[in-house]
């Protein structure tokens, strides 16, 4: 499985960032391709001291590929151009293959 998680920093508006994410965003992110689940929180927080982003944001795909394949789709550059409509504080996009773990 491949993960991409996005960090959003404090927006201007966070009400409405909330608002929009759940309503507008997250409908759009539930059609592309190749997604095999999702997760989002906006109660973030560190162990220590005041945590550094305002919400966070899981996808699973298959593997790598599937999603590269998912981003350079059509609806995903539709997801992708949303996102000014609500992170005006910013954000970080990362991506890595999971390893399970047991313990």
């Amino acid at each position: 499985m491949h993960r991409s998680l996005v960090l959003y920093s404090e927006p201007a508006d966070p009400d409405h960032f909330r608002d929009y994410y759940v309503n507008n965003h997250l409908p759009l992110v539930m059609k592309w391709p190749g997604l095999l689940a999702w997760r989002y929180s906006f109660d973030v927080a560190a162990i220590e001291g005041e945590a550094p982003y305002f919400a966070v944001f899981e996808a699973d795909f298959a593997d790598a590929a599937a999603m590269h394949a998912a981003r350079a789709s059509p609806h995903g550059q539709r997801v992708a151009a949303d996102v000014v409509n609500y992170a005006t504080g910013g954000l970080v996009v990362i991506h890595y293959p999971v390893q399970d773990g047991t313990g």
